[in-house]
């Protein structure tokens, strides 16, 4: 039977980054990836955002990683000449109570390490974008956008470089323990079996990584490792009149439990500007990438609270995602599950479960993370 030293489940952005960085030690790494290319899912269908660390409860893992991952993101973007820009972010107040919530934003934002934060006024806020309803925002410096293909690509030649194999159209059906490691069967395109040993085996299977670490014995539900999918479309303003008028990131105020940041105004690199996303808890078995059109009015409805120049007739349905999220609709916050499995009995399997926004960010700080628990 052929061995490997690594094999890294799905090529998203974060498997990329993970196999990129184990690679550098020489190892022989496979990543594997169900698709025909990498970041098929989450990675490719989000709002290409390089979050600053603001939202994430103190301590936790999403706030560590999201501000390490926001100055190893914009290193990357220079060293591999990525299209990205820092572009900046207005978390904006439109009532009095949403004010207050700044302070804490801004004061969580600050005890994660976040870089640059502070409250402008009114009479600021239209300085910087005339065109926006604010009361008082929480201006973001380090925030900016990516063009997350380019950033897969570079990953993904780096990885294959330093000697990694990418093997697409290929779908992890088996894992067992065995004496040397672990037992992989894949399923690959041509409708063979094929069967290897993995000394480590590192699940970055995204939507799919709760199934994988099932595959090996694990039981999800005592571990609370299921995971739960909350669907996210987006609506493009596709008047040039209309969408010139924003000139960086402009989001609401978050509300507590809720599933997302809320719709927020998003500029792409194009200049363009999307709205979204929104949030809606669907089953595994209802996964689809349609937009629903009649969804329109009330994203304009949310729009209008920031943005009121905005009409209907301005919107149209442009794409949307899904989130791989442990927590459930209305839950407390669920950190990131990135666990080396040697107390279920399993040295040498790490598990990376509900990594969803800001896993884009994350992603080179969550390698260096993961290259730590292995030593390597």
């Amino acid at each position: 039977m052929e061995k490997v030293d690594i094999v890294v489940i799905g090529a998203g952005v974060v498997g990329l980054a993970i196999a990129e960085r184990l690679s550098r030690k020489k190892k022989s790494i496979y990543l594997l990836e169900r698709h025909s290319s990498f970041g098929r899912e989450t990675s490719s269908r989000n709002s290409e955002v390089i979050h600053a660390g603001i939202y994430y409860p103190s301590g936790s893992l999403k706030a560590k990683l999201c501000v390490e991952g926001n100055s190893l993101l914009y290193e990357i973007c220079a060293k591999g000449n990525i299209p990205h820009k820092r572009i900046e972010k207005l978390i904006v107040a439109t009532n009095p109570s949403e004010e207050e919530e700044l302070i804490q934003l801004l004061n969580r934002g600050k005890r994660n390490g976040a870089k640059g934060l502070e409250i402008i006024s009114k009479e600021e806020v239209k300085k910087l974008e005339p065109d926006i309803k604010a009361r008082a925002a929480l201006y973001s410096p380090s925030t900016g956008i990516i063009d997350s293909h380019s950033l897969m690509k570079y990953f993904e030649a780096a990885f294959k470089g330093k000697g990694g194999e990418v093997v697409y159209n290929c779908q992890v059906k088996g894992l067992s323990k065995s004496q040397s490691g672990y037992e992989v069967t894949v399923d690959e395109s041509t409708g063979e079996t094929f069967k290897f040993s993995a000394a480590t085996v590192i699940n970055s299977a995204g939507l799919e990584s709760d199934t994988v670490a099932s595959l090996l014995g694990i039981d999800i539900a005592k571990q609370s490792y299921s995971l739960k999918y909350c669907k996210g479309q987006y609506f493009r303003v596709q008047n040039p009149k209309k969408y010139v008028r924003v000139s960086r990131l402009i989001y609401p105020v978050p509300h507590e439990r809720a599933s997302g940041l809320g719709v927020h105004a998003t500029k792409d690199l194009s200049g363009g500007l999307r709205l979204g996303p929104d949030a809606r808890y669907v089953e595994r078995s209802d996964f689809n990438y349609d937009v629903d059109a009649s969804c329109r009015g009330a994203f304009l409805q949310s729009a209008l609270q920031l943005l009121p120049f905005l009409e209907e007739d301005d919107l149209v349905p442009d794409t949307s995602g899904i989130r791989p999220k442990l927590q459930g609709e209305g839950e407390d916050f669920r950190d990131f599950i990135i666990q080396e499995e040697s107390a279920l009995g399993f040295n040498g399997f790490i598990n990376l479960i509900g990594i969803e926004s800001p896993g884009l960010t994350c992603a080179q700080s969550i390698a260096e993370y993961v290259a730590d628990l292995l030593q390597i």
